[in-house]
């Protein structure tokens, strides 16, 4: 399930998922990058959510679990 949050003055925010790709053809539309998941030199999984000021979360043993951690993190905080 995904959060989507409308703010008073209509600006609608939410974690990109090609299942809600469809609410970009509604208006104005921007994609921001807030976040990335990469693997360290142990071939562990960190998901890094410094650019918008969040911890880096991790080390996950699979890639998904850091892409989960990620996406429930940003949705918390929307």
């Amino acid at each position: 399930m995904s959060v989507i949050k409308v703010d008073k003055t209509g600006v609608v925010r939410f974690v990109y998922c090609d299942e809600l790709r469809s609410l970009l053809d509604e208006g104005q539309a921007t994609i921001l990058r807030v976040s990335s998941v990469e693997p360290n030199a142990y071939g562990q999984w960190i998901a890094d959510l410094g650019p918008v000021n969040g911890p880096a979360l991790g080390p996950f043993q699979f890639r998904r679990e850091a892409l989960n951690a990620e996406v429930a993190w940003l949705e918390r905080r929307l």
